[in-house]
């Protein structure tokens, strides 16, 4: 399962839990969500924190190879052998 997949399961646990907490307490119902919305939030920043810690190394894991990738397809597309690490693109081809 992915780290996001858990991230956002656990979430929605938490704000689950924490409604059918102020379930019990006779309020109005749009004040009980936006209480169970702000407490799971805070307590998800505390409780869910290896979680979230995964789901970031694993956004920036793949946010890397489609880097490396289009850097490969650039100079595939250009005809280098290898991937050249200048940022710019030459400049010296005459334009049309």
């Amino acid at each position: 399962m992915s780290a996001a997949v858990k991230y956002t399961l656990g979430r929605i646990g938490l704000f689950v839990a924490v409604l059918a907490g102020l379930w019990l307490i006779d309020m109005n119902v749009f004040l009980k969500l936006m209480l169970a919305l702000a407490f799971s939030a805070a307590l998800s920043f505390f409780l869910l924190r290896g979680w979230r810690d995964e789901m970031a190394e694993e956004m920036a894991g793949a946010a890397a190879r489609r880097r490396d990738e289009k850097e490969r397809l650039r100079s595939a597309l250009a005809g280098d052998d290898q991937p050249s690490t200048d940022p710019e693109p030459p400049t010296d081809r005459p334009s049309r």
